[in-house]
């Protein structure tokens, strides 16, 4: 079954075909598509994109709402929802997956596949939103991210590299952060309270003083009220001057792209100029920043000033947290983030278009990208369009952030959630031997074994289960592998229907693209008479309780 009956099944059942609905086939980019399925890097060099002007045309986007990168990408400005406030949202899929194994089940790549079906075949408005991939994986065993086979965003090598910046960007803003705290430590332990207030609040020509506005918000923090520096007393300019950081306290860790383990513990400090300021630290990758987390949850650029400026770094000595806007730097964040804000404009292999942005891990943040990209697309497909977005690691993790953390932030309903399964995954959590990363599969993966894909059903269905938790119709997206026989994918089907699956439906669009994502009749969807009937979404916790109510649940 092909992966556009995913789609019928979100909310309603396919009505007959018609004619109105069969496109002309030079409206689609033709895949010269061979087998067995070349390395993904060389399917990718293997068609020439268009011009990401071409791309935004076809989304009613003029260049006036978009910055060029170049010919394959741009970012897209946010004042385009703005402009397009008023108009109706399409329809919202996001696509999780079961428990993965160390290579990956095929998310992006069936998230890609999808769209291309969409889009290149079926005649929809489709958009899909993808995070930004680390370096890290991407140079690490892994791989990139841009989906796989014949399904991919293109140009891959941009897409998986530096793409315009945005994690360099955030890499910046987290070490200027770390290096302001260790600049504060410094400076309060070798001045007097007088000597750090005339650098906080240096007296102009005419001998006066005056706060910055950042410095107000520290000043309501403090409790004082006063606005003229002069007036503060010795007692309000010392707990002004000093946020007497804790050193044991800090978490705020300096950040890079790419794998490096020698830095993830380090002591900085031991210059003869830093006068024993010496202490451990380390390096985390630059996609845990929380500034990743910022950029992906964040609504506007005011939004996101307000969040970078909340970020607490550490305690003082006597308890209290110190964040971003204490140490005066709240603004300059932003500043350093004022373009990763756009997401950037890209497109798959068959010529739909992709906005990427924000990369948090799910392990350690949420796991999803951004909603301003989510909105976007939303506005721009329109009534009856798609967004297929992408929410990280297993549904447990991504998908469960997704709906209680992002759905909470942007207000969005989704009307499907997409749970992709591979008859590997399966026969692992059905017993099966470990899959290890750079070592060859198990024979156990290369041959039928029914019994052992049916042991591993109890995963996926757990999955399904938690999933329509949040009031979401649930369809099981079978990944077919070439090792793959009827009878396992049979036996996954079925189990994922009596696990209360809306359906359960095998693609390959890795090997085929979109073309083999589309049967030998193109669907005339009905979703357009069921906008009316949009699914009730359910959080799975409340806002109102704190961390240690749920420890106690």
């Amino acid at each position: 079954m092909p992966i556009s009956n995913i789609i019928s099944t979100i909310l309603t059942s396919a009505t007959p075909p018609t004619s109105s609905v069969l496109l002309e086939i030079d409206k689609v980019r033709k895949l010269q598509v061979v087998s067995p399925v070349p390395a993904d890097i060389d399917i990718a060099n293997s068609v020439e994109p268009v011009h990401i002007s071409q791309i935004a045309k076809e989304l009613n986007l003029s260049p006036n709402h978009y910055d060029l990168y170049g010919k394959y990408k741009a970012k897209v400005l946010l004042s385009v929802l703005d402009e397009l406030q008023g108009s109706e949202d399409g329809y919202y899929v996001v696509v999780g997956g079961i428990t993965p194994t160390p290579l990956g089940e095929g998310k992006s790549t069936t998230t890609v596949g999808l769209c291309q079906a969409l889009g290149a075949f079926l005649d929809k408005k489709v958009v899909t939103c993808l995070r930004q991939p680390s370096q890290g994986p991407t140079f690490g065993i892994k791989g990139g991210a841009a989906g796989g086979g014949y399904s991919q965003v293109i140009p891959m090598d941009e897409f998986n590299l530096h793409l315009t910046g945005d994690i360099h960007a955030i890499t910046a803003a987290n070490n200027l952060l770390a290096a302001a705290i260790d600049t504060r430590i410094f400076h309060e332990s070798t001045q007097s309270d007088k000597a750090l207030f005339n650098r906080l609040c240096p007296p102009n020509k005419e001998g006066k003083r005056s706060f910055s506005d950042v410095m107000f918000r520290r000043l309501k923090k403090l409790g004082i009220s006063k606005i003229n520096p002069d007036d503060l007393t010795p007692d309000e300019v010392n707990k002004f001057a000093r946020l007497d950081i804790d050193p044991n306290s800090i978490t705020w860790r300096r950040v890079m792209d790419i794998n490096d383990r020698f830095l993830r513990k380090i002591t900085i400090g031991q210059g003869p100029d830093e006068k024993g300021m010496v202490r451990e630290t380390g390096f985390d990758i630059s996609v845990a920043s929380e500034i990743m987390a910022v950029l992906a949850l964040t609504t506007s650029l005011a939004d996101m000033r307000e969040r970078l400026g909340k970020m607490v770094i550490g305690n003082s000595r006597s308890g209290d947290p110190v964040t971003a806007d204490d140490l005066g730097v709240g603004g300059a964040l932003t500043v350093l983030m004022k373009d990763a804000i756009h997401p950037t404009l890209m497109q798959t292999l068959e010529g739909t278009p992709v906005l990427v942005h924000a990369g948090p891990f799910a392990n350690i943040a949420h796991g999803n990208s951004s909603i301003v990209a989510d909105k976007i697309a939303l506005k721009l497909v329109g009534p009856g369009g798609f967004v297929v977005t992408e929410a990280g690691f297993g549904a447990d993790i991504g998908a469960e952030k997704f709906m209680n953390i992002k759905c909470r932030y942007s207000g969005l309903t989704p009307q499907c959630a997409i749970i992709v399964a591979t008859i590997r995954a399966l026969k692992m959590h059905g017993g099966g031997p470990a899959v290890v990363a750079g070592k060859p599969l198990d024979h156990a993966y290369l041959t039928e074994n029914v019994a052992l894909v049916e042991a591993g059903c109890v995963n996926m269905a757990r999955h399904i289960s938690n999933t329509k938790s949040y009031g979401v119709n649930v369809v099981v997206a079978i990944n077919k592998f070439s090792t793959d026989t009827e009878a396992e994918l049979n036996a996954v089907q079925s189990a994922a229907l009596a696990a209360g699956a809306y359906d359960a439906v095998i693609c390959t669009h890795h090997a085929h693209g979109g073309k083999g994502a589309v049967s030998s009749y193109f669907l005339s969807l009905t979703f357009e008479q069921q906008r009316s009937h949009r699914p009730h979404q359910c959080f799975t916790f409340s806002q109102k309780y704190r961390i240690l109510n749920y420890k106690n649940q």
